[in-house]
C-alpha cells in the first residue's frame, strides 16, 4: 500500500507540505496592526473595532496583568462569550508570557472550581454576571484576581446604555463589584493612556500557549497543552486548505465559541493570521445570525451541523440574503448529506465536513472545499491536512490495518498536543510509538478518504458540545434516591445526539424526572443536563456487573427506526 495515498487527491493549489513560522502567536496580531491598523478586525453587534484598537487594548491588558503579578508560564482563565474582550484577553495573556485557560461561561460553580484548581490559574477574566461564581472560586482555588467586563463595554451608543436594563430584566441581577483589592474592571484598565510594548522571549515549539480542557469517560476533564507552534500549524493548514481566500479580504462569522478550540482556531487565529474581519455573535440565535449574515456579508462560516440546521429551518430564511458565504467547514458532529446540499443551494457556497480533536488543535481531516459535487465521498470526514499522517491501528494490537478494515485512528503532525497538563501517565497512554490515539474507530478507503464508524469512548456530541457520561453519572449518584444509573447519547434530529439517563431507584425511594432535572442543573452546565430520564427495574450488565451502555443505545436506535 502506498504511503499517504491521499496526497494524490490534493488539488494543485494545496501544497503537500507547508512552512510554519517559529514565532509567538501574538506576533500575528502585531503584524496585522503594522500592516492594517485602520482595518476592521472585529464587528460586534453594531460596533467596529480596528486592528489598531484591538492591538492597543491587548497591550494595555497585558501590561495590567503584569502589574498584578502575572509572569511567564502563569495560567490566566478567560470565561467569556464571543465578544471583543474575549479576543483582546486571549492575546493579552500571550503578550505577557501567560498561558490561556479557556473556560465555558455556562459552567457551574463546581465545574469552575475544578478547572481553576487543576490548571492553577492565578487570574480570571470573566463576564460581570459571572462575578459571584468567580468570587467563590477565589476562596477555594489558586485564583487570586478577577477582571470583570460587560457585554455593554463594546456596544455602540445607545445600546451600551440600554444593555444594563435588559441584563437586569433577563438575569434578575445587578452586578456590584466588591473586594476591590482582588476585583478589577476592564473599562478602567482601558483608560491607561499609553500601552508599553512587551518583549517576552518565547519558544514557539516548546512554550504552551493554551490549556484547553477536554474529558473522558474514565476520569475527570484533562487539560490539553497546546504550544504556540501547534496552533500556528493548524491555522496555517486552514489557510492552505481554503486557498481561494485572500489576506485582508475575508469576513468570518464567529458563532463558534472561542472557549472551544474549533472556534478559537478557525475563527480567531485564522482571522488574525490573515488580517481578516471577524463578525462575532455571543451565542447562537437563528434570527440574529440571519440578520447578521444579511448585513455583514461574511464570506466564511465555520460551524456545527446544528447551526446550519437551525438556519435552514427558520421560517423566514428566504427573507435574508446569504449569498456572501463562499465556504463553510463543519465540525463537532457528523454533517447530514441533505443539510449540506440544502445549505449550499441556499447560499451558493460550499459546505464540507471535517474532523478533529482538542488534542490536535483541532483539525486533522477535511473534505476538499472546491471540488465538483460528483467527486465527493458521502459520509467521509475527508483526507488528512498537509503534514498530517494518519494510520488505522488494530485496537487489540499494534498492527496497522489495510484499507477498508476498521480500527482506531492514530495521528501524527505538528498540530498534535504536547501532552496533558500534570498527567504524565495519561499522556504516555495517549501515544503509541509517537502516534496519538484518537479513541475513534474508522477506516480508510483505497483512494485515501477516511470514515468514522464509531467512538471508542462513549463521549456524547450534542449540539456541538462534547459531553462525558461519567461526569453526569457521578452527579446523579449523589442523589439519595438513585441506586444505579447510566448516561448515554441517543439520536436527536436537531442536536445530533441528546443526553438520556437510565435510572434504577433504591427500594421504596421515589423521585420525578423534574426533580432530577433541577438537581442536575445545580451541578452541571445546562448543555450537560439529561434531556430524558427513564426509570427501570434493572440495567443490562455483563457477567462481571459492568453496565452495558451500548445495549441501551442500540435499543434507542431500533426504537427510532420502528417509529419512522
Amino acid at each position: 500500500m502506498k504511503a499517504k495515498p491521499w496526497l494524490d487527491l490534493y488539488p494543485a493549489e494545496i501544497s503537500k507540505t507547508l512552512h510554519y513560522e517559529s514565532i509567538p502567536l501574538q506576533q500575528y496580531l502585531k503584524r496585522a496592526y503594522d500592516k492594517h491598523p485602520k482595518k476592521t478586525a472585529i464587528h460586534f453587534l453594531g460596533r467596529n473595532v480596528s486592528y489598531s484598537e484591538f492591538y492597543e487594548a491587548s497591550l494595555k491588558l497585558a501590561n495590567y496583568l503584569r502589574s498584578i503579578g502575572v509572569e511567564k508560564g502563569d495560567r490566566v482563565a478567560i470565561m467569556l462569550p464571543n465578544c471583543p474582550q474575549s479576543a483582546i484577553a486571549y492575546f493579552a495573556i500571550l503578550m505577557c508570557g501567560g498561558i490561556v485557560v479557556q473556560t465555558n461561561p455556562l459552567y457551574t460553580e463546581r465545574e469552575l472550581k475544578y478547572q481553576m484548581k487543576d490548571s492553577g490559574s492565578k487570574v480570571i477574566i470573566a463576564l460581570d454576571i459571572l462575578y459571584p461564581k468567580a468570587l467563590h472560586a477565589v476562596k477555594e482555588t489558586p485564583l487570586e484576581q478577577i477582571i470583570l467586563t460587560s457585554v455593554k463595554d463594546f456596544l455602540p451608543f445607545p445600546k451600551n446604555l440600554l444593555y444594563p436594563i435588559v441584563q437586569k430584566k433577563q438575569n434578575s441581577i445587578s452586578v456590584k463589584v466588591k473586594h476591590r483589592g482582588i476585583s478589577h474592571l476592564f473599562t478602567e484598565i482601558m483608560k491607561i493612556s499609553k500601552p508599553i510594548p512587551i518583549l517576552q522571549p518565547l519558544n514557539a515549539e516548546e512554550d504552551i500557549a493554551l490549556i484547553q480542557y477536554t474529558g473522558g469517560t474514565t476520569g475527570p476533564p484533562k487539560g490539553v497543552m497546546l504550544t504556540h507552534k501547534n496552533l500556528i500549524a493548524n491555522a496555517t493548514m486552514c489557510a492552505a486548505w481554503l486557498y481561494k481566500c485572500e489576506e485582508g479580504e475575508e469576513t468570518l462569522l464567529g458563532m463558534l465559541p472561542f472557549f472551544h478550540v474549533y472556534g478559537m482556531t478557525t475563527v480567531l487565529l485564522f482571522s488574525v493570521m490573515l488580517a481578516n474581519k471577524m463578525v462575532l455573535i455571543p451565542k447562537f440565535d437563528t434570527e440574529l445570525a440571519l440578520k447578521t449574515i444579511d448585513k455583514q456579508k461574511p464570506t466564511l462560516f465555520p460551524g456545527a451541523p446544528t447551526m446550519y440546521i437551525g438556519l435552514l429551518n427558520h421560517p423566514r430564511i428566504q427573507n435574508y440574503d446569504l449569498s456572501s458565504i463562499k465556504a463553510c467547514l463543519s465540525g463537532s458532529a457528523a454533517l447530514p448529506i441533505d443539510v449540506q446540499e440544502q445549505f449550499e443551494k441556499v447560499t451558493g457556497g460550499r459546505l464540507v465536513e471535517g474532523y478533529g480533536l482538542t488534542e490536535t488543535s483541532p483539525v486533522t481531516h477535511a473534505n476538499f472545499v472546491w471540488v465538483k459535487a460528483k467527486d465527493r465521498r458521502k459520509g467521509s470526514i475527508g483526507v488528512p491536512w498537509p503534514d498530517t499522517d494518519v494510520r488505522i491501528f488494530d485496537p487489540t494490537s499494534s498492527n496497522a490495518l489495510k484499507p477498508g478494515e476498521v480500527g482506531e485512528l492514530a495521528v501524527k503532525g505538528p498540530q498534535v498536543m504536547k501532552g496533558y497538563w500534570n498527567r504524565s501517565e495519561e499522556t504516555e497512554n495517549a501515544f503509541r510509538d509517537g502516534w496519538f490515539l484518537t479513541g475513534d474507530l474508522g477506516y480508510m478507503d483505497e483512494a485515501g478518504y477516511f470514515y468514522i464508524v464509531d467512538r471508542k469512548k462513549d463521549m456524547i456530541v450534542a449540539g456541538g458540545f462534547n459531553i462525558y457520561p461519567r461526569e453526569i453519572e457521578e452527579v446523579l449518584y449523589e442523589h439519595k434516591t438513585i441506586q444505579e444509573c447510566v448516561v448515554a447519547g441517543i439520536p436527536d434530529a436537531y442536536r445530533g445526539e441528546t443526553v438520556k439517563a437510565y435510572i434504577v431507584l433504591k427500594k421504596n425511594a421515589a423521585v420525578t424526572a423534574e426533580e432530577l432535572d433541577r438537581f442536575c442543573r445545580q451541578q452541571l452546565a445546562a448543555f450537560k443536563v439529561p434531556k430524558q430520564y427513564e426509570f427501570r427495574d434493572e440495567l443490562p450488565k455483563t457477567a462481571v456487573g459492568k453496565i452495558l451502555r451500548r445495549v441501551l443505545v442500540e435499543e434507542e436506535k431500533r426504537k427510532e427506526v420502528s417509529e419512522k
